[in-house]
């Protein structure tokens, strides 16, 4: 077989066995971009959760009940009247997700955790137990005469009311709400993420807790950011 036979019959190898490479090469790539497509995207999940939780405004995480044992004395015209008033009332503690906003979500692919700063914990005026209330005064003649009893049941409520509201700011109660806060917001991120088959964890802290996590907050990146630059990296391909 000469030189110029065995061109011939290497030529159209060659060109086969290229095309095949390109076409390989090709559904590699299109392979890819189908699968990029269709995966899971840890983040896009997260902000959607995020706008899911912003629409439910407030977020009642945790309640107590209290009671609020208040006595009050007024003294006119030269007489007394005490009043005693018992008060049993609800607390609701809340998270404003108003204040949840995106740059409080932060996603670090290192390890696949997303962080997110929860807000203060807040407590809500307290619920009255109205038909509960029980009252006792001494009987005086000042109640029997003047307005006294009146003026004394006014006192007792907004004192009443102050009692509730110093009692819910417990330091047992308030750790109570936290950590059920906590909970709830791991879960809230954390059902979408897992119903797609995404395996992330779930780091839900409070603004007085930022120290222990500064240097993986600031290693983190603001979802809006990362959807961003995910939006740029798509309107830049080819």
């Amino acid at each position: 077989m000469n030189l110029r036979t065995s061109w011939r019959l290497w030529v159209p190898v060659a060109i086969i066995s290229g095309l095949l490479i390109l076409l390989c090469i090709l559904a590699w790539l299109l392979f890819t971009r189908v699968e990029s497509s269709i995966r899971p995207d840890p983040v896009s999940i997260a902000n959607a959760s995020l706008t899911n939780l912003q629409e439910q405004n407030r977020l009642t995480v945790f309640s107590a009940s209290y009671n609020a044992t208040v006595t009050t004395t007024l003294t006119k015209l030269g007489l007394t009247a005490r009043k005693t008033l018992i008060m049993p009332g609800t607390v609701r503690y809340e998270l404003d997700l108003a204040k949840l906003d995106a740059e409080r979500v932060r996603w670090d692919a290192r390890d696949n955790t997303l962080y997110v700063e929860m807000p203060a914990i807040e407590t809500a005026r307290p619920e009255v137990h109205v038909e509960q209330i029980q009252t006792y005064d001494d009987g005086g003649i000042l109640i029997a005469l003047t307005d006294a009893e009146n003026v004394l049941d006014q006192a007792n409520r907004k004192k009443g009311v102050d009692e509730l509201v110093k009692q819910a700011q417990n330091p047992v109660q308030i750790r109570m709400a936290r950590e059920a806060a906590r909970r709830a917001v791991r879960h809230n991120f954390a059902i979408p993420l897992q119903a797609a088959g995404v395996e992330a964890k779930i780091d839900a802290f409070f603004p007085y807790e930022r120290s222990r996590y500064k240097e993986r907050w600031d290693y983190s990146r603001p979802i809006q950011k990362v959807l961003a630059e995910q939006q740029r990296k798509k309107e830049e391909a080819p």
